[in-house]
């Protein structure tokens, strides 16, 4: 059987790869004005949700209701989530599967930028095994927390393809 030319030359990705794209996608949605994130849990090679960042449910975006309050007081990235409206990519995620009855013991976080630590936290008692990350994040107590309870983290290298 002969493809039609724009078939042939389709090769698969890693799994990493692969799941690490759907994350880039599902970033896309996020509402965030300073950096859009995504996250998606996965087991056994199956998508069991997915989360961006952004505010609760019901509440106004950023850009809605006068800014990031955040950027207006100049915080540093990594400091200051209190002042902040929304919820990180990998607690929606989390919050997801626990709003839908799906257990995410034993799965694998991936994300487009490195959890915080109020994140590892929430990651490290989901169960969460292992997490695959591409951008960094400034928080020296999420490494930490990563390397006491044994959950791996595995920094992928990315070209964006």
């Amino acid at each position: 059987m002969t493809l039609p030319p724009q078939y042939e030359k389709i090769s698969r990705p890693p799994w990493e790869e692969y799941f690490m794209q759907i994350a880039f996608l599902v970033a896309k949605r996020a509402t965030c004005l300073r950096r859009q994130v995504g996250a998606v849990i996965v087991k056994d090679r199956h998508i069991l949700t997915t989360g961006y960042n952004g505010p609760p449910k019901g509440f106004h975006h950023c850009d809605e209701h006068g800014g990031c309050p955040r950027l207006q007081a100049n915080v540093e990235s990594g400091k200051g989530h209190d002042a902040c409206w929304a919820l990180h990519a990998e607690q929606n995620a989390i919050i997801q599967a626990g709003y839908h009855g799906v257990s995410i013991r034993d799965s694998e976080l991936y994300c487009t930028t490195q959890p915080c630590s109020i994140c590892a936290k929430m990651i490290i008692n989901a169960g969460i095994t292992k997490v695959y990350y591409v951008g960094g994040y400034p928080d020296a107590l999420s490494n930490e927390l990563f390397a006491k309870t044994g959950v791996a983290l595995v920094k992928l290298e990315w070209q964006g393809k």
